[in-house]
């Protein structure tokens, strides 16, 4: 979920807002707008993206009016602003307009980070919007959308809310919404499944997750789902390619930190985590045999077979039988 600084109030001269996560990133805007216009209903509002804000535009905005009317100016994507309109609001970071907000939406990371540290070193008021990876990243922002509406929802019913939707913050957010408008008192795990039985996420990832992990029935399942709603065949192919691979490589990597091996590797350090979980019944070989099961799935999908469904569910057996190799040999 969203985390503030100190500084709480949604009226400080200069939100930033850093992350990735949409969701977040419109609430923190339409958390300062909606302040505003509690403030004065005629707050005047101003949105543009990097590409509209250009040298001298912040100050034209920004400058004093006849009318002294509140004014709130969101900039989006700030770390593509020009060097020029860096410049520019590097020196407004400096003396604020009364009755005016700036909120400035960045991703973070290297790009921009000259303007980033401007913003902090000014008293910025920062609301973190990260992209929400881990499941359990997930699953507390499920908790804290329950919380904030002043409802009681089980733990169970948390877990099977996000095991039902997946990783849209969007979906989740509002499936909570209508749990709350649509049931009285506790919410627990009985509701959500009347609700949201047979919503959940079964793409291409779920299905190269079950399948390295060595779970045969529920990788079909998943398959056959995939495929009743729609997933095209050759993506599921490149997902347990990826799952496959990335077995392979961990296995082969030099023992270390999850962040060292990320480096290494290429991979977020979550998944360092997620794979290490994943490989504990690899062996060499296994991971050479599954290689080709999806070497051969992926010809069948893309003609080289008469029926790509078959060659998928033959990979997906595979895979999971090689997943299992330790202890039982090849």
């Amino acid at each position: 979920m969203a985390r503030k600084t100190a500084d709480e109030d949604p009226l400080a001269p200069v939100t930033l807002a850093v992350g990735q996560e949409e969701l977040l990133l419109d609430r923190a805007v339409r958390e300062v707008v909606a302040a505003a216009r509690a403030a004065d209903s005629d707050t005047d509002v101003r949105d543009l993206s990097s590409e509209q804000v250009q040298p001298g535009t912040l100050a034209e905005l920004t400058s004093p009016s006849l009318f002294a009317e509140r004014k709130v100016v969101v900039v989006r994507n700030a770390q593509d602003l020009s060097a020029d309109t860096v410049k520019d609001v590097k020196a407004y970071l400096g003396a604020p307009a009364e009755e005016i907000t700036l909120v400035l939406l960045h991703a973070g990371g290297a790009k921009g980070k000259a303007l980033l540290d401007a913003a902090r070193k000014a008293g910025a008021r920062e609301v973190a919007c990260p992209k929400m990876t881990r499941p359990a990243d997930r699953l507390a922002f499920v908790r804290s959308e329950f919380r904030t509406t002043g409802r009681s929802a089980t733990p169970e019913a948390c877990q099977a809310l996000v095991d039902a939707i997946g990783s849209d913050l969007r979906e989740l957010a509002s499936a909570v919404s209508q749990l709350v408008a649509d049931v009285e008192g506790t919410i627990d795990e009985a509701v959500v499944g009347r609700y949201y039985t047979g919503r959940a996420e079964a793409s291409s990832f779920t299905v190269a997750d079950r399948a390295v992990e060595g779970r045969a029935a529920e990788a079909l399942e998943a398959l056959r789902w995939s495929l009743a709603t729609g997933v095209a065949p050759v993506l599921i192919t490149s997902a347990l390619a990826q799952g496959v691979r990335a077995i392979g490589k961990l296995s082969s990597a030099r023992g270390g930190r999850p962040a060292d091996l990320a480096r290494e590797l290429g991979m977020p350090p979550w998944k360092i985590d997620r794979v290490r979980q994943q490989m504990r019944g690899w062996t060499p070989d296994g991971v050479s045999v599954a290689l080709r099961a999806v070497a051969e799935a992926d010809a069948g999908v893309k003609g080289g077979g008469d029926d790509p469904e078959y060659a998928l569910e033959k990979a997906v057996v595979t895979i999971a039988r090689a997943a299992r190799s330790r202890g039982r040999g090849q």
